[in-house]
């Protein structure tokens, strides 16, 4: 089935970034991708997303959808055919909606578990919570606006920050056959991204000790776009490379 270009609205795009030792990033990422390293460091995060007026690009704006969603993600590089592109590997996503749910991976790219959300949300002040219906996954962040971006060990400033993040604008979904990433590109019409301070992150995917050794990953910065258009392109899907026996 041809999977069709998606237009919405981003009402609110936070990302919670880490950093991670890159041992411990390429010990979680499939063949061929490799860790995209920033100062020594991999980099991987928490991507809360809302979404609004989500529909094919050929519908009008009246009968798009609104949802929750969440992704754990890594930026990654591989070799393409005319060198090292960049994008991230997703290896788990969760939405409230149950239209996602069934359709991620059949209507459109990237397979999504189901995830109960809490949102508190001012003009200064982002919380966004949320628990997988399977068990699976648990998040709580608190940030806070801030007019420039500090103490992060990944990026100089908000420029650079931000340079970043709209590079790796490919994504790659994990799948249950474990034998391809699915493929979606976002292209927004802008980007105007704006700093925040942590105040508090609690993820049960980057504090499993099993999965990230006490240490190894530490959180670095975060970043909030707000209200802008955007369309999600699919693109072709990566075959995983066979693990060495």
């Amino acid at each position: 089935m041809r999977q069709p270009r998606l237009s919405s609205v981003v009402e609110r795009r936070l990302l919670v970034n880490y950093r991670v030792a890159p041992e411990v990033a390429a010990s979680l990422l499939p063949g061929p991708l490799r860790p995209q390293l920033v100062h020594g460091h991999a980099v991987a995060g928490i991507c809360l997303l809302r979404l609004g007026s989500v529909r094919p690009a050929w519908a009008p704006r009246a009968f798009g959808l609104r949802s929750e969603n969440a992704a754990h993600r890594f930026a990654v590089e591989w070799d393409g055919p005319d060198g090292v592109e960049t994008g991230v590997y997703i290896p788990r996503r969760d939405t409230a909606s149950r239209l996602n749910a069934w359709a991620g991976g059949r209507l459109f790219p990237g397979e999504h578990g189901r995830a109960d959300f809490e949102v508190d949300e001012t003009p200064d002040r982002l919380r966004v919570a949320l628990a997988a219906r399977d068990g699976g996954t648990r998040v709580d962040v608190t940030v806070e606006l801030s007019d420039e971006l500090r103490g992060s060990e990944l990026f100089a400033d908000l420029a650079e920050a931000s340079r970043f993040f709209r590079n790796g604008a490919k994504g790659f979904s994990a799948t249950g056959s474990g034998r391809r990433l699915d493929g979606m590109e976002l292209r927004p019409d802008a980007w105007p991204v704006e700093a925040c301070r942590v105040r508090s992150a609690a993820s049960s995917f980057f504090d499993d000790p099993d999965r990230f050794p006490p240490g190894s990953a530490t959180v670095d910065c975060a970043l909030v776009l707000r209200d802008a258009p955007a369309s999600w392109w699919p693109i072709p899907a990566m075959a995983v490379e066979p693990q060495p026996a």
